[in-house]
């Protein structure tokens, strides 16, 4: 089988690859990425002399390059993950967020479409999976979860382009008859994570001994995945899945912002122990919130457990502590 990844030299993309390529040995990876700021192909080092995958450098908006590789390559499948994804960047300036999850995904959809389409034989195997975010549903108060028929109610220019992309690939399962399936994540953490995220943020800031920046009161709450869960997941759904479907994918286990500060500073205290006066908790700056913060996160994963067999792991504390010493080894050398 034919896989085009797109955004693969990012944290979940790289991680989805490296997953795909030793579970699915009869699979051929072909990954496109832009390389912006928060792509890093060395994660993807093991696979440089893999017959299996190959790396093209590639600009989702530009339709006539889209084009290009899509009518060489003729991919059986992709999975699409490429997105500007920061919320903060999105605040700053949310154009190319418009352009590269709105107007990318469009392109993706279509030229698949005009590909798999010409063979009507073919068309139903294949798939075009859309990973999107829990963002979309908006916010939760203290309790409630978001199920795969919440109404969407995004509430930043990241989250409003996530949402645009959504409507977009359902629209193409509905008018055109394409194999499309969505999936929509909690928080994910673990290894290849870009540094500007929250707990590589806080990792960071306390080994430079600078303040670790917590919005608000710290209060907001997050689901927390694990990434390696979130790609079997992602790959369970691309076999599995049912066309037409959106599952959500979440950690079952949701933390306060400043709770999990905390844990973390714990972590460095153990691995560490070079925080002032002994704790790195004392670095912790409360910081002026940022606008239409989400108070808090949650999905209801029950829909992909019940259909698809597919469950995250419950041993936070070990992969807490096995993404921190993976970054502080990444930040020291």
């Amino acid at each position: 089988m034919k896989i085009i990844v797109t955004g693969g030299a990012g944290f979940i993309g790289s991680n989805l690859i490296l997953y795909l390529h030793k579970n699915y040995p009869e699979t051929e990876l072909l990954n496109i990425d832009k390389l912006t700021y928060a792509s890093d192909l060395s994660y993807l080092d093991p696979l440089k002399d893999s017959s299996r995958y190959r790396f093209e450098q590639i600009d989702i908006v530009d339709r006539a390059v889209v084009r290009e590789i899509i009518q060489e390559w003729k991919p059986d499948g992709v999975i699409h993950l490429a997105a500007e994804s920061h919320v903060d960047n999105s605040i700053k300036g949310p154009e190319p967020f418009i352009y590269s999850n709105v107007v990318g995904t469009f392109n993706l959809l279509d030229e698949c479409r005009l590909l798999w389409f010409d063979d009507t034989s073919t068309q139903e195997t294949m798939r075009f999976l859309h990973i999107s975010t829990d963002e979309v549903y908006g916010t939760l108060g203290d309790t409630g979860l978001f199920s795969e028929t919440t109404p969407y109610a995004p509430n930043s220019p990241y989250s409003a382009s996530k949402a645009g992309s959504d409507f977009l690939v359902r629209s193409y399962f509905h008018t055109y008859g394409m194999n499309t399936v969505i999936t929509n994540c909690s928080n994910n953490y673990g290894p290849h994570q870009h540094d500007e995220k929250l707990i590589p943020t806080v990792i960071r800031k306390a080994l430079a001994g600078e303040p670790i920046p917590v919005y608000g009161k710290g209060d907001n709450v997050r689901d927390w995945l694990f990434v390696e869960d979130h790609c079997q997941a992602l790959a369970t759904v691309f076999y599995e899945g049912t066309a037409g479907e959106q599952y959500n994918i979440g950690g079952d286990n949701e933390w306060q912002n400043i709770e999990l500060v905390n844990l973390i500073c714990e972590i460095l205290n153990d691995e560490k122990g070079q925080g002032p006066d002994g704790d790195y908790k004392n670095l912790i700056s409360f910081v002026t919130d940022r606008p239409g913060h989400d108070f808090r996160y949650a999905v209801d994963a029950s829909k992909i457990k019940k259909e698809l067999n597919w469950a995250p792991s419950q041993d936070f504390d070990s992969l807490l502590h096995k993404t921190v010493k993976w970054f502080v080894k990444k930040f020291e050398g």
